[in-house]
């Protein structure tokens, strides 16, 4: 058989970035790692929104630049844009209420 085939299988501490740190074997050196049984939600029971890079945010920008290039384009064109449609059902909800409130207003006399 061949000698030193296999990796050295090292006593090493895993780091995480709360703070909590604990000893393991591993083939790799030390370890940083971002969550852990410490600090997991579901260990702890408590709610933590974990927003790696900022997704939350890059998604908002991604989604206000399409909405402002669509308007753009559909303006270009001369159409309306989803704005107005949005504009319109308001108006519209706003009526339907007046006429539900004259409604009940009514049958109640």
């Amino acid at each position: 058989m061949k000698t030193n085939l296999h990796p050295k299988y090292n006593e090493i501490t895993v780091t995480c970035s709360c703070g909590n740190s604990f000893k393991t074997k591993s083939t790799v050196d030390d370890i940083n790692v971002e969550i852990c049984s410490a600090c997991h939600p579901f260990y702890t029971g408590k709610q933590k929104l974990v927003d790696t890079a900022g997704r939350v945010d890059k998604f908002r920008m991604r989604l206000e630049a399409a909405t402002a290039k669509k308007a753009a384009t559909a303006q270009k064109k001369g159409r309306k844009t989803g704005v107005e449609n949005v504009d319109n059902a308001a108006k519209l909800s706003d009526i339907k209420k007046e006429l539900d409130s004259e409604l009940v207003e009514n049958s109640e006399k």
